[in-house]
């Protein structure tokens, strides 16, 4: 018996373990996932994006591997406290992060985009850490995007949640949004882009990169990934 292990060493740096065994014919050495140099060369956006115990997997990866495609310069963060960067996800994956979120305060932020999951949310909103940065993307006109449950259980408590937003449609959620939940993979409004979860993920991450990028870009890499844009 082995564990399956899968390094993810792109220009993100994040890795992931896998806590299930795996039954495997022979041993093999972990497999390991790098951006190519030009990718690692194209970076010119920093894109911050939090996790906690029991953020979604399926969200975070989304989010990195689209920006990191796109160029971007991507950050894992965790908001645990204590010296381990590695965080248990919401269905037992596990993922090594590249720096505690105290470590990202005072650095300018393209983005800081939020997976969803639970109770990962909560602890994205109990970080006051993530709550400086997060307000100081409001103040500077920067962008963010919050994804499941985090557009209402992490932007909504800070004030942070836009009037036009959507979130994970169960009503312990949309009745937290500051107006009425909006019916959409995807919502832009006022710099925030929201999100409903794993199945809309993907149009979450790309709308990501189109603003930061603009929609040709986004166009390529959807392509590129077999799927298109959010309406």
């Amino acid at each position: 018996m082995a564990r399956l292990l899968l390094l993810l060493s792109s220009a993100c740096g994040l890795r992931l373990h896998h806590p299930m065994p795996l039954s495997l014919d022979s041993p093999r050495a972990p497999h390991t996932l790098r951006g190519s140099p030009s990718m690692q060369a194209q970076a010119s956006h920093s894109v911050l994006v939090p996790i906690g115990t029991g953020s979604e997997e399926i969200e975070t990866a989304c989010i990195t591997d689209t920006l990191v495609r796109a160029g971007a310069s991507v950050t894992v963060a965790s908001v645990m406290p204590g010296p381990s960067l590695e965080v248990t996800m919401s269905r037992g994956l596990r993922l090594v992060a590249d720096c505690a979120i105290e470590d990202c305060v005072g650095k300018e932020w393209a983005c800081i985009a939020l997976p969803g999951g639970m109770p990962g949310a909560e602890h994205l909103r109990d970080s006051s850490a993530l709550r400086e940065l997060l307000s100081v993307q409001r103040d500077t006109g920067q962008l963010t995007a919050a994804l499941c449950a985090s557009p209402a259980v992490v932007l909504a408590s800070h004030g942070l949640c836009p009037v036009r937003a959507t979130c994970y449609p169960a009503p312990q959620f949309c009745d937290t949004l500051p107006s009425d939940w909006v019916d959409s993979k995807v919502e832009l409004d006022n710099n925030v882009i929201t999100s409903q979860g794993p199945g809309t993920s993907l149009q979450f991450a790309l709308k990501i990169v189109e603003q930061l990028y603009g929609r040709e870009k986004a166009e390529l890499i959807a392509k590129q990934m077999l799927t298109t844009l959010a309406a």
